[in-house]
């Protein structure tokens, strides 16, 4: 029987944070991650609302009390609100997440407010509408933008922007970016490029290292605020005369690994101890009955046993990660 209500690896580290990925698929084709757009694989078995909700319960259970709803892009799924209302109803739950590209957010943030979402990742690689249009093949920034105000209005207190740094693309608007959260109650993080199996010739032609970030804001008179409790490896800066804050995920970095509290679930029920580690432990069939919960909570904590002290970036080896929309990110 569980007995201690919480997640640990043999590292010390906890994880109170679990990205559950809903769906592979994805509406954009951003050049970083799907430049051909989402193929179908005829495998597409994705976890049913039912399986969600005991995977959720049971890492509730473990100590787990933030979920981010992951994908693709998790709003294409039919039944993205009512498995967000069915999450945000597990007891022990305390903090809703999604990460979106913002596709129809204008129109759609209230009723993610009104599902029990209480905070948003929105990716924004570009506020140059060509550029925007250039890295993800839509032009849909000027929506994205609405769809920001609209998330204040639908009562989010929490709105976060995620950019990809893309030496080339969208290094030249490291300051537009800056300044964009200067009257806005915004986090903005900016997100090293990390290498994958599939993007070798488009890593070298664009990764920037996340201490050009660093360098720019320092020099600018941000300081490195204090890490809060159950946030994610980002380095968080502030300013004096900005409303706004700039974060930087940078997986290069030294002991970046050190302060890992996630672990990540794709949608079609694999356990994955790192999104850059050589593959994922289905737990898939212990989601078929109630009356599982409790061996599913000691499977889980029993592959905690395999997490490994750090990711081998620095080695070229990230593991079996073809792209990043197969994980969630």
């Amino acid at each position: 029987m569980i007995t201690e209500p919480h997640l640990a690896d043999n590292f010390g580290r906890r994880f109170p944070y679990l990205r559950l990925s809903v769906t592979d698929v994805c509406n954009f084709s951003c050049s970083y991650c799907l430049p051909d757009g989402y193929k179908k694989t005829g495998c597409e078995s994705f976890l049913e609302q039912k399986e969600i909700v005991r995977l959720v319960r049971a890492f509730a259970a473990l100590g787990v009390w933030k979920i981010r709803l992951t994908g693709g892009e998790p709003t294409v799924r039919p039944d993205f609100i009512q498995i967000a209302q069915r999450v945000a109803s597990v007891q022990g739950i305390k903090k809703l997440a999604f990460t979106t590209n913002g596709y129809k957010l204008p129109e759609r943030a209230q009723s993610y407010y009104d599902a029990g979402l209480r905070a948003i990742n929105i990716s924004i690689d570009s506020l140059r509408p060509d550029q925007f249009k250039a890295i993800t093949g839509h032009d849909r920034l000027e929506e994205i933008l609405d769809g920001i105000d609209a998330c204040y209005d639908a009562g989010f207190k929490s709105v976060k922007i995620n950019t990809v740094l893309l030496k080339g693309l969208n290094d030249a608007e490291l300051e537009s970016f800056i300044d964009f959260v200067q009257d806005k109650a915004l986090s903005l993080r900016f997100i090293e490029l990390m290498r994958t199996r599939d993007n070798q010739k488009y890593f070298e032609e664009h990764h920037l290292p996340g201490t050009a970030v660093t360098e720019r804001l320092l020099a600018r008179g941000w300081h490195l605020k204090p890490r809060e409790e159950g946030a994610g490896p980002a380095q968080e800066f502030a300013h004096k005369d900005s409303m706004g804050s700039i974060g930087l995920i940078a997986p290069y970095s030294k002991d970046f690994c050190k302060s890992c509290n996630r672990l990540r679930m794709s949608a079609k029920g694999a356990l994955h101890l790192c999104l850059f580690g050589e593959g994922g432990y289905s737990v898939r069939h212990l989601l078929q009955s109630d009356d599982q919960q409790e061996e599913l909570q000691e499977k889980i904590m029993a592959l905690m046993n395999f997490k490994k002290s750090a990711h081998f970036l620095h080695d070229n080896n990230s593991g079996v990660r073809d792209h990043l929309a197969s994980i969630g990110g």
